[in-house]
């Protein structure tokens, strides 16, 4: 889809056959097709990259100088209110006259600068669009890391908080340590396709001022380097929550594992509590003929409470030596 900005704060879809009006500011370009992308090229000469070479990974091909014309791909996370997250690529074109904008998924930052470009009638300039753009990306990256930082809290109080005196229910606490870790460890996803996203702002910024274009002007300048200290701010928050997903990775793990050890050490009380008994009902059962007991008139209860004491007393050196 191809959606036109004129400097006016209007908005044109292009038609068949296309055209470009007089004065846009901004083109932006959602899952392209090949005849929007020729249409684009032949208006404006600027070279529309595509979904690969945006997905590049290196400096060098996602920050790049052409020609007076500034080639800027970041990797955006699509889909981010919902389970599906994931990250792709979208492309920002900057000249002096006109920004070009690539992507192939729809992204709510680009929804929100959009809606403030038609309601905006001065903002005519597409660097300052361009800035609207990053700094909205930015700001929906703080939500995210906030929201993803509430989750942590909620599952950071079900796991360390609770007399841990009073005993729990084995199959619910398993259930609910479950539970953690799937949230924990979908959380660090997310935290990951976050991570990804500020390092590509975070390297865009530093690259557009250090191209000291006559049209970048000192309060485009400034608004740059605020960026760049929000991305950083944005950066350490995002590594403290990281130290905290693998904090609750540790922990939770750990009480899965001395859940595991108390079911082993409970068999195992329970394996050699009963080898006593059954010694003793094996000594008895034999039948011998000259066994001093069958003959005794309380033969049957001395068999029955040597049983019991050689249940009862490894129980109580298991209790004494704090074994259970």
């Amino acid at each position: 889809m191809l959606t036109i900005y004129r400097d006016n704060g209007t908005v044109a879809q292009a038609g068949h056959p296309p055209q470009l009006p007089q004065h846009a500011v901004w083109i932006d370009l959602l899952a392209p097709t090949d005849e929007e992308k020729a249409f684009v090229e032949s208006r404006t000469g600027i070279r529309i990259p595509s979904i690969e070479t945006l997905s590049e990974i290196e400096s060098s091909s996602r920050l790049t100088l052409e020609h007076e014309t500034l080639y800027l791909s970041i990797p955006v996370v699509a889909s981010g209110d919902t389970a599906d997250a994931h990250l792709s690529a979208a492309g920002l074109i900057l000249t002096q006259s006109m920004l070009v904008s690539v992507r192939f998924v729809p992204l709510a930052s680009f929804d929100v600068v959009s809606e403030r470009v038609r309601q905006d009638a001065t903002l005519q300039s597409p660097t300052a669009i361009f800035l609207m753009l990053l700094e909205a990306m930015v700001d929906r990256a703080a939500d995210v890391l906030e929201r993803l930082g509430g989750e942590l809290n909620k599952v950071s109080r079900s796991v360390f908080r609770g007399d841990p005196s009073r005993p729990r229910h084995i199959a619910r606490a398993s259930r609910a340590l479950r539970q953690g870790l799937t949230a924990v460890g979908a959380t660090g996803d997310r935290l990951a396709l976050t991570r990804d996203a500020l390092l590509g702002i975070g390297r865009i910024a530093p690259f557009v001022l250090s191209v000291r274009k006559s049209w970048i002007v000192p309060e485009f300048e400034g608004r740059l380097d605020a960026l760049v200290k929000d991305v950083a701010s944005l950066n350490d928050y995002e590594g403290h929550l990281s130290n905290k997903v693998q904090l609750l990775l540790d922990a939770i793990l750990g009480f899965i594992t001395i859940q595991q050890n108390d079911l082993f050490k409970v068999l195992t009380i329970v394996s050699v509590v009963g080898i006593p008994p059954t010694l003793v009902a094996g000594i008895y059962g034999m039948n011998f003929k000259y066994m001093p007991e069958l003959n005794w008139i309380a033969g049957y209860p001395f068999g029955l409470a040597m049983i019991a004491l050689s249940a009862i007393i490894p129980l109580i050196w298991f209790k004494w030596r704090g074994w259970f």
